[in-house]
């Protein structure tokens, strides 16, 4: 069975088997507004905990989507590409952005559950 984990920068962690499917949350999507496009990575992209892995437009702004882990790109969503507003309406289920094949399963230590993750962001509102 997978769980969910959260990291700083507004993104969500399922971590199943081999294998972690990453998003943006509820929280991000309602800042950056209606998305209008996204650019995914390349399947088979090896990515570094950091590194830019897609980038989101929206009517109010552009952001990246950065790695928190270190892994290999598994599958990234193609129907983002017909409908960003996917991360819009469904962005911690549909709207999922992409799945890496970790190095190492990541540390839970270094990321916040659903609760920690609430309590974040209402300390920063």
């Amino acid at each position: 069975m997978g769980y969910v984990i959260y990291t700083k920068d507004h993104e969500w962690l399922r971590v199943e088997d081999n294998l972690v499917t990453i998003g943006v949350t509820e929280f991000a999507q309602e800042q950056l507004g209606d998305v209008v496009f996204i650019e995914l990575p390349e399947v088979g992209s090896e990515l570094m905990a950091g590194d830019e892995a897609a980038v989101i437009e929206s009517v109010k702004a552009a952001g990246e989507i950065v790695v928190p882990i270190d892994g290999v790109v598994a599958m990234v969503n193609e129907a983002l590409i017909d409908e960003p507003d996917l991360l819009n309406s469904a962005p911690e289920t549909e709207g999922w952005i992409l799945q890496l094949t970790p190095i190492e399963a990541p540390e839970i230590a270094d990321f916040m559950d659903a609760e920690q993750y609430q309590h974040y962001i209402q300390d920063s509102e």
